[in-house]
């Protein structure tokens, strides 16, 4: 059995705050972690930490990027135990999809359509918590998600277990 994990965030960005406000809750973020030290962690978001516009796959890192520029982001990460089988596979699938990054978008016509309660799907484009999902499912990890998924769904997954909770630059491994 291999650990995954879930990281929540509250960057403070115009768009996180425009999350906030619909959803009333505390994170507007999901990304996936392969490792504890959040060396592997993937997620859709912005390309480019100054412009929010241009989004797709992006590997995170807690002290780079959009996390670094947002310096007070806010988090939980929890952890999630899966088979060695799952996780290989989550592995390998994210690999594959890293590897034509070039090729997936961001889905903002998706996110926009969950405010109304509806599902716009879109060939490579994906929005954080659809990605996450999408990837969860096509490596046999068997969570239960409503169809119309948001970061909030992730803590309600039977199983996880809160690792930290504060601001993430200040996450270390324990």
């Amino acid at each position: 059995m291999k650990n995954i994990y879930f990281i929540l965030t509250f960057t403070g960005s115009w768009l996180s705050k425009r999350v906030r406000e619909y959803t009333k809750n505390e994170y507007s973020h999901v990304s996936i972690s392969l490792d504890k030290e959040l060396n592997n962690m993937f997620s859709f978001g912005r390309k480019n930490a100054y412009n929010p516009f241009r989004g797709g796959l992006v590997q995170e890192y807690p002290n780079k990027g959009t996390f670094k520029r947002f310096y007070n982001t806010k988090c939980i990460i929890y952890s999630y135990e899966i088979t060695d089988k799952s996780y290989n596979l989550l592995k390998e699938n994210i690999s594959e999809m890293y590897a034509e990054k070039k090729k997936y978008k961001f889905n903002f016509l998706g996110l926009c359509a969950v405010m109304f309660n509806k599902k716009i799907t879109r060939k490579y484009r994906f929005y954080c918590a659809e990605f996450v999902k999408y990837i969860l499912q096509k490596s046999n990890v068997n969570v239960l998600l409503p169809e119309i998924v948001k970061p909030e769904d992730f803590q309600k997954i039977d199983g996880i277990k809160e690792i930290y909770k504060g601001y993430l630059r200040d996450y270390k491994v324990k």
